[in-house]
């Protein structure tokens, strides 16, 4: 007798046995439950950005997707299955804003660099939780999210430093021979930056004109120290 591992297997599976079985009795396509399953995540990652992951709970989660807590399920094996999910999908759609950003064509009066930090460092940025940088989202979950979630978190990191090193060496800011490396530098930066986001938002409802001067002054320093080091930066040579 030949034994279909894999059909067995997803029999044995409860969560995809579920979703087979609500699927047959109400007549869900393939199409139509991945499209639940999207707006599911999509609920998910408004409120776990604005409130945070232990804050919300599944009932309240499936009532803002609309659907029953008992739906929940049918899509995912845990809300740890769920949060993961989340971390890859805000993080894959943030960094590909951030690269697109870094791409994009500047004039003369300005650099790729410095357009993102004055973006990072905005109000508009700040104020849109929603969709704004995912790492300074998450970054106060991360400590107590499940090991997939942290991985996600850990990667999408290390993508917005590899992004950040990128616009620092196109800006002509590195020196040779400098003992800092390209890396070491965008790590610095980016820690300034997301932790002055932070450090904003956490005070923008109670205090907004302490909030606003903490950006501003950040905003400040850091294109401060990229002018001290432009101005230090040697000249290229002129032919004769």
């Amino acid at each position: 007798m030949i034994v279909d591992c894999k059909r067995n297997r997803d029999i044995l599976n409860p969560c995809l046995w579920r979703q087979r079985i609500e699927e047959q009795a109400l007549g869900v396509s393939r199409e139509q439950a991945a499209e639940n399953r999207r707006a599911i995540v999509a609920a998910a990652t408004r409120l776990f950005r604005e409130r945070g992951v232990e804050a919300v709970g599944l009932s309240e989660l499936m009532k803002h997707a609309g659907f029953t807590q008992g739906g929940f399920y049918n899509h995912f094996e845990s809300k740890a299955d769920l949060v993961a999910e989340v971390l890859a999908s805000a993080i894959a759609e943030g960094n590909a804003e951030f690269a697109k950003m870094a791409r994009a064509p500047v004039d003369e009066s300005t650099t790729a660099l410095r357009r993102y930090i004055n973006w990072y460092l905005s109000q508009a940025h700040r104020d849109n939780i929603d969709h704004g940088c995912p790492v300074t989202g998450f970054a106060g979950d991360a400590p107590r999210l499940g090991a997939g979630a942290q991985s996600h978190f850990a990667g999408g990191l290390d993508d917005q430093i590899t992004i950040l090193a990128g616009l620092i060496a196109e800006s002509g800011l590195a020196a040779a021979g400098e003992r800092r490396t390209l890396r070491e530098r965008a790590i610095n930066l980016h820690c300034e930056m997301l932790g002055a986001l932070v450090l904003s938002r956490s005070v923008a409802q109670a205090a907004p004109a302490f909030s606003n001067e903490i950006l501003e002054n950040a905003r400040r320093h850091v294109l401060a120290s990229l002018d001290e080091r432009s101005s230090q930066a040697p000249k290229p040579r002129t032919k004769n």
